[in-house]
């Protein structure tokens, strides 16, 4: 086993592709037993890195004290939900059953099936109390197939997959080892994960966490610059290539820059000659059904808002950046109040992912009427503006707002189709609508659904709600290709192994316990503490890491005292 934390050379990536080869060849001669066995070990080594796993994150990101769970939530608290669920996923084909065998299923529209995954067992259902979480699989497919298919690789343990590189992402620091373990387990495929230079720090901090997976030599993490990466990626032992970032560097990658990469596309001859996925972002549109909404709704539904927008400094792939309104709706513009009082009250915050300052400054110019707002940008978008925002990820806090005609299903049915047509990228979505505006909908809401091309819907949450959700698969919604590769191409997380999924549906309460029971929700959730807004944003991550450290009975009642008196 080589360990490397300085910039590597030449011959030691050689090198280190040779072990990882070694170590693929021994991952083909391991049992499911084995693998599982193998999770759960590198889930006691992520526990004992947590703290300084996410210690790390918040000195790089500069993140205020008031939002640090952001950094255990989506750095250590999932990596280790993660590698629980995949371990018993691991076991149960171990075990001659297969991971969708206890999964209900469903109807869902246009000749499709839903499995019901979340939630799952009684301490799921008492955490996710008020949500779902339904993957629907495309036309056609029925369950007997959806269920002999799931497992994918992990069905064929024998069958080695060669050395793959996972290109990692520079915004959230769980992103490169999860698809490098995926790739592990979904594909039978060690990895060498080249960090972005933005978590250059994290380098020991990853060695410590996934020291099982280095010292069996199926897993390699350097940094470097880009040339390391581009040296990697024409490696001749580079079976595969994933990455997690922008369309441009999947474009770079796949056809080279300049004159000679319109050549090699027009003419179809890509420079890379290995298999590529990706997660590339876009721009998500969430959707305000209009409704009568009391004040307290507005006030939740625009920290809703605040928080898809706002998260991480708006430095996410999934941030919401085109809210959509109906302009018949007589409280749109006390919603846009709502919103702008979150903006103003919550404290400054540092845009501080690299070439996000120059894309604030681009919308800025673009829009010199948009709003102002601590630092952050509300834009209204109309026919008398540029429709850059639209097609423009600006991966910072910018937010912008259009509006349509219309109400119930028919305004929905529009904005649909203006978010399939007018907006880039299929990777998420989210919509807000009040349960009595769904009902009056009936089951053409949930037809209305198939006809939005995202790969995670939201209903009432943000799509990203999905990321917190291992067992969910994360991706564009299919159909993209290398030379039109929008969101992205494949799935990761994906716990349970699901072959070809089409999309992932989760819905969670329009109002917060206890005036969910008196809007006609039987859900018991509290305020999401998740929010940017919330008290319970830190405490709460912080029980979370800790239950999914020690998943028990014994762990839960710390994240509702966490929740309910941060």
């Amino acid at each position: 086993m080589t360990t490397i934390s300085h910039p590597v050379e030449h011959d030691e990536l050689d090198r280190m592709i040779g072990e990882l080869e070694v170590g693929a060849r021994a991952w083909a001669a391991t049992t499911l037993y084995d693998r599982a066995a193998l999770m759960i070990r590198t889930h006691t080594t992520v526990r004992d890195a947590a703290q300084e796993w996410a210690q790390t994150a918040l000195r790089i990101k500069k993140t205020p004290p008031s939002v640090a769970g952001e950094e255990w939530l989506a750095g250590p608290y999932i990596t280790m939900a993660t590698l629980t669920e995949t371990a018993r996923t691991l076991a149960t084909l171990a075990a001659g059953r297969g991971p969708l065998d206890d999964v209900p299923i469903t109807a869902a529209p246009g000749g499709r099936i839903a499995l019901q995954l979340l939630p799952v067992g009684a301490q799921e259902k008492l955490l996710l109390n008020g949500f779902s979480g339904e993957v629907w699989m495309p036309p056609g497919t029925d369950a007997e197939q959806a269920r002999a298919a799931a497992g994918l690789a992990a069905r064929h343990p024998d069958r080695n997959g060669g050395v793959g590189l996972v290109l990692g992402a520079g915004n959230v620091t769980l992103i490169g080892p999860l698809d490098a373990i995926y790739q592990l387990v979904a594909y039978n495929r060690v990895s060498v994960l080249k960090l972005n230079p933005t978590f250059h720090d994290l380098l020991p901090v990853y060695q410590k966490a996934f020291a099982p997976l280095i010292k069996r030599d199926l897993l390699r993490i350097i940094n470097g610059a880009s040339e390391i990466g581009a040296y990697i990626t024409n490696h001749p032992d580079i079976a595969h290539v994933h990455i997690t970032g922008s369309g441009a560097t999947h474009d770079a990658i796949v056809w080279g820059t300049g004159p000679e990469a319109e050549r090699r596309r027009t003419a179809h001859q890509p420079l890379l000659r290995t298999e590529i996925t990706s997660e590339l972002g876009g721009v998500s549109p969430i959707i305000v059904v209009p409704g009568k909404w009391s004040a307290a709704d507005l006030r939740y539904q625009a920290e809703n808002v605040a928080t898809q927008k706002l998260q991480n400094c708006g430095h996410n792939c999934i941030a919401g950046q085109a809210m959509i309104m109906s302009s018949s709706w007589p409280q749109a513009e006390e919603f846009l109040d709502a919103i702008r009082r979150v903006f103003d009250r919550l404290p400054p915050r540092e845009v501080w992912y690299p070439g996000s300052e120059r894309r604030m400054a681009q919308a800025e110019h673009t829009y010199p009427r948009a709003e102002r707002h601590c630092g952050r940008l509300l834009v209204k978008v109309d026919d008398s503006t540029s429709d850059e925002l639209f097609h423009t990820e600006y991966f910072s806090p910018v937010l912008g707002y259009t509006t349509l005609p219309g109400s119930g299903i028919d305004f929905l049915r529009a904005a649909i189709g203006f978010a399939n047509e007018r907006l880039t990228g299929t990777l998420g979505a989210s919509i807000l609508v009040a349960p009595r505006d769904r009902r009056k909908m009936g089951p053409g809401f949930t037809e209305a659904l198939a006809e939005l091309r995202y790969g995670t819907i939201g209903v009432n949450c943000w799509s990203a709600t999905g990321y917190l959700a291992p067992a969910l698969p994360w991706g564009a919604f299919p159909g993209n290709a290398i030379d039109d590769v929008g969101s992205g191409i494949g799935f990761v997380h994906n716990t349970r192994l699901i072959a070809n999924p089409e999309r992932v549906v989760v819905t969670g309460p329009f109002r917060p316990f206890p005036r969910s029971w008196f809007g006609g929700e039987s859900s018991m959730a509290p305020p999401l503490p998740y929010l940017v807004t919330s008290k319970a944003n830190t405490s709460s991550a912080k029980a979370l890491t800790h239950y999914a450290a020690h998943p028990g009975w014994g762990s839960i009642p710390q994240v509702f005292k966490s929740i309910l008196a941060p």
